[in-house]
């Protein structure tokens, strides 16, 4: 069983930057995937980057690619950072972690309790 708990989310003005963290709270993930999904109020949870175990493999979706940049810092903490932020952002934002790597949900089996971004206009 792995814990993950998020950290870093905020109020943040439009152009500004943000560093989500992701920790393992109990057990590891080292061995997983590491991914973030977010969700604004009456949306779907969406996808919004993930790094392979090893750190060699990433992905993003559309919306944040060139803005968003996910990394492992050490076997149980993965860093999102966040830069040029637009309102459209705005979410809380979830840390999960499973066996495989994918763009959506099915591939992930532990999630953190999400953390809230806000980005004003």
């Amino acid at each position: 069983q792995v814990q993950l708990v998020e950290s870093g989310g905020g109020l943040v003005q439009t152009g500004g930057s943000l560093r989500l963290s992701c920790a393992a709270s109990r057990g590891t993930f080292e061995n997983y995937a590491v991914g973030w999904f977010r969700q604004a109020p009456g949306k779907e949870r969406d996808f919004v980057s993930a790094v392979s175990w090893s750190g060699n493999r990433t992905y993003y979706g559309d919306s944040v690619k060139g803005r968003f940049t996910i990394s492992r810092h050490s076997a149980n903490t993965v860093y999102l950072q966040m830069n040029s932020l637009k309102p459209e952002d705005t979410a809380v934002y979830y840390c999960t972690a499973g066996l495989s790597m994918g763009y959506t949900i099915e591939h992930y089996k532990y999630w953190g309790q999400g953390t809230q971004v806000t980005v004003s206009s």
